[in-house]
């Protein structure tokens, strides 16, 4: 049985003086193998940053022959330069995996030094065996150090990046614009420029609190309404989530199918959002108005998950979107309990209201959209008359129903949501229905 090689103190300083000597050598081999193994390095090409990677591994080494001079373990105060490093690599994108993985390299080369150092000597050999367990104590040590400051500079610097676009977003919304400094150069980096055509998306989660990091999520993608052509800035406010991004050449309908996109993805990850999307405005100066709008937006989907968007909506319909507790109050009697009503029941004369409306008044072509027998749209449409006072055949009536629905909670003054094939479901006939009646002349007129 082969008995376990002993450390001979003078052997032992016999590779240290042979690795002192051959250290620059060691360092060039190991800067060398970092940069042919690791990509993000030699992406950089940065001469000055393959300089400072060289004296962070010549500072290593020399933690190691400390090691075997003094016959002591390495110490974390041993690698004070290593946090320094860590910093740097923070702050060029290079990934902790990476970081680690170029560490690995040096202590390999750092090895191979120690082998070569030991030459053919069956003695001076055996004594570098004895030194791998004090090279793996300064490797674990080293790494430990070298992960632990790597993650406490990234957490510095997201939370230095958060603080610098929190500030901005609120400059923006009190109309002040950075020229100069970090700010200036933010607004850049996501697209935004003094005359950028933009829109500002304003964002709540939908059923129940999130954490953090779900709003971190949620912020990223709310940030991606630009269609790709820049990314934006999205900001977590407390439980809101505030996105303003410049607009692409795909104008708004562009940025409307990303953001719905975005919102979908989320979903499927159990993150459902209620968001309301502004127009396009000109100029970061305006800031404050698409803000207020998407604000708007978003309270009209009130608990419903959702994109609202501003760009595809009529005036009218934005007019009846905003929540109005006068208008409510000025709501006729008869007509809110007509509403009411209605909605408890289930809402089919709504339904049919809504879509007679949204077929310009012409009761045959909405009871095809509906799948109904004409007769039982008439029956409806008389029934609204009859318990509302309204004249249906009369524009300034049916938009007083129609606001009336949407701001006592019905559906929206718009065209109704349609199913997958295009038309509303449709719900039985009514009992009792009668002829056309009055509705006739309305329809052949149209």
């Amino acid at each position: 049985m082969a008995r376990p090689p002993t450390e001979s103190p003078a052997a032992t300083e016999r590779i240290a003086a042979a690795v002192e000597r051959r250290l620059d050598g060691m360092v060039r081999a190991a800067v060398e193998a970092i940069w042919d193994q690791v990509p993000a390095y030699r992406a950089t090409g940065n001469a000055q940053f393959r300089e400072q990677v060289a004296g962070h591994v010549r500072a290593v080494y020399q933690v190691f022959l400390a090691v075997l001079h003094d016959g002591r373990p390495a110490r974390r105060q041993d690698f004070a330069v290593t946090r320094e490093q860590a910093t740097q690599r923070v702050s060029l994108g290079i990934t902790l995996a990476d970081y680690l993985h170029a560490f690995r390299i040096g202590q390999l080369t750092l090895w191979q030094g120690v082998l070569e150092a030991a030459g053919d000597d069956p003695a001076t050999r055996e004594a570098a065996l004895t030194l791998v367990a004090k090279l793996m104590q300064v490797i674990e040590t080293g790494s430990t150090v070298a992960a632990e400051a790597y993650i406490e500079a990234q957490q510095l610097e997201l939370a230095e990046s958060d603080r610098v676009r929190r500030d901005l977003l609120e400059d923006l919304l009190a109309r002040r614009t950075a020229t100069t400094g970090q700010k200036a150069g933010l607004l850049r980096a996501v697209g935004l420029g003094a005359d950028t055509g933009l829109v500002v998306a304003s964002a709540v989660p939908v059923g129940g609190a999130p954490d953090e990091r779900t709003l971190r999520d949620a912020a990223a993608a709310v940030g991606h309404v630009a269609d790709g052509a820049a990314r934006g800035l999205a900001v977590v406010r407390q439980s809101e989530i505030v996105g303003v991004a410049p607009v692409s050449r795909g104008g708004a309908p562009a940025a409307v199918a990303s953001l719905r996109r975005a919102c979908s993805e989320l979903e499927s990850r159990s993150i459902r959002l209620a968001v309301g999307l502004s127009t396009v405005h000109v100029g970061l100066h305006e800031v404050p108005e698409a803000y207020a709008e998407a604000r708007v937006a978003r309270d009209g989907l009130g608990t419903r998950a959702g994109v609202l968007a501003l760009p595809l909506l009529s005036s009218f319909e934005y007019l009846v979107l905003r929540e109005d507790e006068t208008a409510r109050r000025l709501i006729r009697p008869e007509v809110r309990r007509f509403v009411v009503d209605d909605l408890a029941a289930g809402g089919a004369l709504i339904e049919t209201l809504v879509e007679y409306a949204a077929c310009d008044l012409n009761a045959k072509t909405a009871a095809r959209r509906l799948r109904l027998h004409a007769n039982t749209a008439y029956y409806r449409l008389e029934r609204i008359a009859e318990r509302t006072g309204c004249d249906l055949r009369r524009l300034a009536d049916v938009v007083e129903l129609l606001i009336a629905v949407r701001l006592l909670g019905g559906e929206p003054a718009g065209p109704q949501r349609r199913s997958s094939d295009g038309v509303s479901p449709a719900r039985g006939s009514a009992a009792g229905a009668t002829e056309p009646g009055v509705w006739a002349d309305a329809d052949e007129s149209s």
